[in-house]
């Protein structure tokens, strides 16, 4: 399928920065990114960076985005965040279903969809995380987990609501590890999901909706990552904490 999608390059920090330390950044960024508009780039601090965060942003050409938030709307949910007080920020994107969650915290995929439908009746635009573990990949089982988890997690969401939905592939052998999947395991990979969008809807939506890569994404491997055909941007971990590797990620990614 030709390409009609703009790159969108996401930084999530996970537990990462101080309020202070939050700002540095953003301020490093916003030098060097100023006038960049063949990507859409976010940054997705700690929650308690947020209200800071927001305030940098405001005149800058960088999107703020949350890392995760409760299908509730409000109420007595403790230590949970909703999406109305996410958008007092100015959020306008909100990761789901990442595989830390996922693993960590048993977030499933039925979870995912009624935050996915949460984040959308708030206006806001999930990064919805799908992608299987080494031992998965290895008995070749990736298709059969990634069919499960989109049609899962997506479940319920309208065209109109998909076309605002945004996947992040992340192949779970490939975070924090160094290895990183090969830009042809990425495009099969992505290539199948965007089969299954297809089949969901149609393949106007399927070639409309954007699959970013997130798996050790480095300077390094951003172009070639960025130049297979169903590759539409990163979800970065590490990489976006220093303000020069962020930097040249997106610089060689838009270069592709």
């Amino acid at each position: 399928m030709e390409k009609e999608r703009k790159l969108i390059i996401a930084g999530n920090w996970k537990m990462h920065k101080t309020v202070a330390e939050a700002v540095d950044l953003v301020r490093g960024l916003k030098l060097e990114l100023a006038g960049v508009k063949e990507a859409d780039i976010v940054v997705c601090p700690p929650f308690t960076a947020l209200c800071e965060v927001s305030k940098l942003l405001l005149d800058s050409n960088l999107r703020l985005g949350a890392q995760n938030m409760s299908e509730h709307p409000g109420g007595a949910y403790t230590g949970e965040i909703a999406a109305f007080m996410l958008k007092e920020f100015s959020v306008r994107y909100v990761i789901l279903g990442h595989s830390e969650r996922r693993a960590y915290h048993g977030e499933t995929d039925a979870l995912v969809a009624r935050k996915a439908l949460a984040a959308h009746a708030a206006a806001l635009k999930p990064i919805v995380c799908v992608g299987e573990t080494l031992e998965q990949r290895d008995r070749g089982e990736t298709e059969a987990v990634l069919e499960r988890q989109v049609r899962g997690s997506l479940a319920g969401l309208t065209r109109e609501q998909m076309l605002e939905t945004i996947i992040a592939y992340e192949p779970v052998w490939a975070i924090g590890t160094g290895r990183n999947a090969t830009p042809d395991q990425a495009q099969e990979a992505q290539a199948f999901i965007r089969r299954l969008i297809s089949q969901m809807y149609d393949e106007s939506v399927a070639r409309r909706v954007r699959i970013q890569y997130g798996g050790s994404v480095k300077p390094s491997n951003a172009r070639e990552l960025m130049s297979q055909p169903d590759v539409d941007g990163a979800l970065v971990g590490g990489a976006s904490l220093e303000v020069r590797s962020f930097v040249d990620i997106i610089k060689n990614a838009i270069a592709r």
